[in-house]
């Protein structure tokens, strides 16, 4: 089966390299955007969001008990205390899908049951206070209400259905992971083993602190406008119209040469002065987790750690670049007034698609925002808004690719169909109301 799925990867490389018409504009602008929208992910993501990730989900591996894993996590485990540890992780972390992919598979391979795993795969990027709170200045508190209330929902409820569906599969998976699991004198303290994660963890969210993207620009031609800062290649930046200037209305996106910006400054603010610091901050949880390597830990199990890292990088980065590049050739095919005209009513149809567009693409945490921003302005329903924000931070290509090689196809399947279903019955009721 294996060398099937070569092959069929070989054929599809080999029939879009040989039919893609490169003669056509709006092909070759999506291949450069493809490259563009890699780059930004490289420059802004990878670095400070994918890389400690990894050496967390290695560490998950090397060094939690799995008789704890199991205690607390297991399919055996008391509901109430999974769930609610599941579920509340996204208010801790404050991170997007591609830092949650390598921890969830960190604690799935250890021995979390299914359905608490899924519930963190969910709420890990899509119960985010920060983003939370942005949503309902930016869009309306009604909305930032209802995203928050569907997200703690969700969480809950998905990876309910999930152990639920999968009961019989679990159940061999606790049997089996109760006989492998063979308790061993902890080489640590809880209060050691505590503190090593939880400076990891420290130094993923500083590193990974994002910047909301209000700036002021002004241009050498002196255009003064506020925008939101949506991609930063090398030479060029994309920003979205926040108020109307010199005929560019509220939504519009503009691609400006880094040489024709005569400044580009921040809106300030506590989570700005933070984000100024982030690598002072990280540094110093950085060198903490150095040191307790240094003292608490032998080279032993160090070289175990880089080794499970290594093997997750192996198989999750490929995954997460190709599945980047992929989103970006088809967000470049479908501009914003397309993508508005097929969700202007509160229709099964268009709540629908919005989950689905949710479920394919690919948002960093925030960038959601100003996105359904534009989308709004450009006739978007609040229905559908909602589902996009219930499906759009938990799912993307890019994750969909890396959850398949950690539960497989059915698995993925179900998950992806609970969140659509879910997130579009919530944007019909809430569609409806508004």
């Amino acid at each position: 089966m294996k060398q099937w799925k070569i092959f069929v990867v070989f054929v599809a490389i080999f029939l879009i390299a040989y039919f893609l018409p490169l003669s056509n504009s709006k092909v070759t602008g999506a291949i450069l955007e493809a490259f563009k929208m890699l780059q930004w992910y490289a420059r802004n993501h990878t670095l400070a969001c994918v890389v400690p990730a990894l050496f967390i989900a290695g560490a998950i591996i090397t060094f939690l008990s799995k008789e704890a894993v199991l205690r607390h996590l297991g399919p055996r485990a008391n509901k109430v205390e999974a769930y609610s540890v599941a579920s509340v992780s996204g208010t801790v972390l404050a991170v997007c899908s591609c830092s949650v992919l390598p921890m969830f598979a960190g604690i799935y391979r250890v021995g979390a049951g299914l359905g608490p795993a899924s519930a963190f795969l969910y709420s890990g990027p899509a119960i985010n206070i920060l983003a939370l709170f942005l949503t309902a200045r930016v869009l309306g508190f009604q909305i930032g209400i209802a995203r928050a209330v569907g997200a703690i929902v969700f969480g809950v409820v998905i990876g309910l259905l999930m152990a639920i569906i999968f009961r019989k599969d679990e159940q061999v998976r606790a049997e089996n992971a109760m006989t492998e699991a063979v308790p061993q004198k902890p080489r640590r303290s809880l209060g050691q083993t505590v503190l090593y994660f939880a400076c990891m963890m420290a130094f993923l969210v500083f590193s990974d602190w994002y910047n909301p993207g209000n700036v002021t620009v002004e241009t050498v031609d002196g255009t003064v406008m506020r925008a939101v800062l949506m991609q930063e290649t090398r030479d060029t930046v994309v920003v979205q119209v926040e108020k109307p200037v010199d005929g560019h209305a509220v939504g519009d996106k503009l691609t400006l040469a880094k040489s024709d910006i005569v400044s580009l400054e921040d809106t300030g603010g506590w989570v700005m002065t933070i984000f100024h610091a982030k690598w002072y901050l990280a540094g110093a949880m950085g060198l903490a987790v150095l040191l307790m390597v240094w003292r608490w830990f032998d080279r032993d199990e160090v070289g175990e750690w880089m080794h499970n890292t290594w093997e997750f990088a192996k198989l999750l980065v490929p995954l997460l670049f190709g599945g980047v590049f992929v989103v970006g050739f088809l967000g470049a095919l479908l501009p914003d007034e397309q993508v508005a005209g097929l969700v202007g009513d509160n229709s099964l149809q268009s709540n629908a698609v919005a989950s689905v567009v949710g479920c394919l693409f690919y948002f960093a945490t925030l960038t959601e925002i100003p996105i359904l921003q534009a989308l709004m302005e450009h006739g978007m329903h609040e229905g559908p808004a909602l589902a996009l924000l219930l499906a759009g931070p938990a799912l993307s290509l890019p994750s969909l690719l890396v959850i398949r090689t950690v539960v497989g196809n059915t698995k993925t399947i179900v998950f992806t169909l609970l969140v659509i279903v879910m997130a579009t019955a919530a944007g019909m009721v809430y569609g409806a109301f508004v």
